[in-house]
């Protein structure tokens, strides 16, 4: 039996007037050159200069001359280089110096693909029958850098949205490094890394939701192995670091014991692989904070640590309740530095301040990773694709270290054959987990289909939709991706189940789909098999 699903006539599109201003690094000796000829530069001809940036891009940025000032202060190696004193210099040699290594990024040009959709924690001015709701989205520019957005907007009785204004002025996040490391996560995490490889597994080009699919195949049950890793060959100890650290410690402790040991002549080239190694899973643990003066839909999340830089990917938002009623907003996406991924995880209370840090054990490995929205027995669950075809259930006590996964789900149907992944994390309803799936057939053709999972034992599944839930459509199988439709977290309202998704990985849309109708047509697709 096919499921009605109603497309809202809605479309989130690509904008490219939205910018945010990014540092721009040039190599040393040209930097230098820039630096010497404005401060050659007579002081009248700096401030006509200075007026003139100002009144061109004031209007674009929030505090442009701030952003300038802080280019600037990323320059201080080549200050030292060229023995040219910083306090010497006016506040406008600094904004003018800043602006040369400042460039303007349009963060969604390219696409605005891959949405989730979660209730705000803000429900003030609405009616019984309306929800405010935050979608949030993968934004991709040039380079096919990818970024976190959001949009917030208030969807009525029929389900119809009325969306927020966008505002203009994106708000650029303050950066705060994580404080506190445990040693023996730290420990841990870096022996996986030598385990896969040189940072991370191999990875194979083969996949829309881009780059990567890690290589390596793991089996349906992974089993934690408590196996002393010292005595493999090729393993690189990092204890000539972390010896000198207590169990927990800050990253100011670690750089400071980094800087000490490659100043050492005797180190080795690979002590110097091992601290590149604990250089970059220390990137990747850092906080972001915006404005509370910024709307929701200026606040970017752009790729900050070393393990992201070409991009932070397919984001999947779900609103979690902890044993003791506290909402936490959690986000499973991965992490792309150009060569390896690596799976990362959000906290927010608030959409304004969030933490983010990376999941480590022997399951997180690859992409797709959606976590429940309450723990089950005592312990989180979360959906995964380990191997790049099947769907797996894994359950953790901590929810960034998980080591255990058994497979629930594997291709059938001919629309699913080549692979399938969750689209989101599991909804809770009175007849069990309903699960959002995305599947590639034929053409590699992306469709969306459903699973229903008992809500205390998820790993049975009560029934599963024969065919499509969702399939492209004509106006939506053009784009840069053909053939994709794609969604990273649906919810419920009004008894309607809200699905927002991707187009072809240009734009996105939603539609809807009534809620006891499929959960019946699931229940009865169980009954006949």
């Amino acid at each position: 039996m096919q499921v009605a699903v109603t497309r809202k006539k809605f479309t989130f599109s690509p904008d490219p007037s939205r910018i945010i201003a990014r540092f721009l690094y040039v190599n040393d000796e040209r930097s230098a050159d820039i630096i010497r000829k404005v401060l050659a530069m007579p002081e009248k001809e700096v401030n006509i200069a200075m007026s003139q940036l100002l009144r061109g891009y004031s209007r674009r940025h929030r505090n442009i001359s701030k952003i300038f000032e802080k280019h600037f202060a990323r320059m201080a190696p080549i200050f030292n280089k060229i023995e040219i004193n910083e306090e010497d210099l006016s506040t406008a040699q600094k904004a003018l110096i800043g602006s040369y290594f400042t460039m303007e990024y349009s963060i969604e040009s390219a696409a605005f693909f891959n949405p989730s959709v979660v209730e705000n924690p803000d429900q003030s001015e609405t009616r019984s029958d309306e929800k405010r709701v935050i979608f949030s989205f993968r934004a991709t520019g040039e380079g096919h850098i990818s970024s976190i957005v959001f949009r917030s907007g208030i969807l009525d009785r029929n389900n119809n949205l009325t969306v927020e204004p966008v505002g203009k002025m994106l708000a650029e996040a303050d950066v705060i490094k994580r404080n506190f490391y445990d040693k023996k996560a730290f420990y841990q995490k870096l022996t996986e890394m030598q385990d896969q490889g040189d940072v991370m597994p191999p990875a194979i080009l083969d996949k829309h939701d881009d780059k990567p699919e890690q290589s390596n195949v793991i089996p349906p049950v992974i089993i934690d192995k408590q196996e002393d890793r010292k005595d493999q060959r090729n393993f690189i100890s990092p204890d000539f670091i972390l010896d000198k650290l207590g169990d927990n410690f800050t990253y100011g402790e670690l750089m400071r014991n980094i800087e000490i040991a490659r100043k050492d002549p005797e180190h080795t080239e690979d002590q110097m692989k091992i601290i590149n190694h604990m250089m970059w899973l220390a990137s990747s643990h850092y906080e972001v904070t915006f404005s509370i003066d910024s709307a929701i839909s200026e606040r970017v999340i752009f790729p900050i640590s070393a393990t992201e830089q070409r991009g932070i990917e397919d984001a999947r938002f779900v609103k979690f309740t902890a044993d003791d009623g506290e909402i936490t907003y959690y986000a499973t996406y991965t992490a792309y530095d150009g060569t390896s991924i690596l799976p990362k995880l959000i906290s927010t209370k608030d959409f304004y301040n969030f933490k983010i840090l990376p999941i480590n054990g022997e399951i997180a490995q690859n992409k797709g990773m959606a976590l429940f929205p309450r723990k089950i027995k005592g312990k989180y669950a979360m959906l995964c694709r380990i191997d790049g075809v099947n769907n797996y259930i894994a359950y953790s006590n901590s929810i960034n270290v998980w080591h255990e996964a058994a497979i629930i789900e594997q291709p059938k149907y001919p629309w699913e054959l080549v692979q399938i992944g969750n689209g989101g994390s599991p909804i809770e309803t009175e007849d069990g987990w309903l699960v959002i799936t995305h599947a590639v057939g034929p053409m590699r053709e992306y469709t969306l289909g459903a699973s229903l999972y008992k809500l205390e034992n998820p790993e049975i599944e009560i029934g599963r939709l024969n065919t499509p839930l969702m399939s492209p459509n004509e106006t939506e199988r053009e784009g840069y991706v053909p053939n994709v439709i794609y969604t990273c977290g649906s919810m419920i309202h009004n008894e309607d189940l809200i699905i927002p998704y991707a187009m072809s990985d240009h734009s996105s849309s939603y539609a809807t789909v009534n809620l006891r109708e499929l959960l019946d047509v699931l229940k009865d697709s169980g009954n006949n098999k």
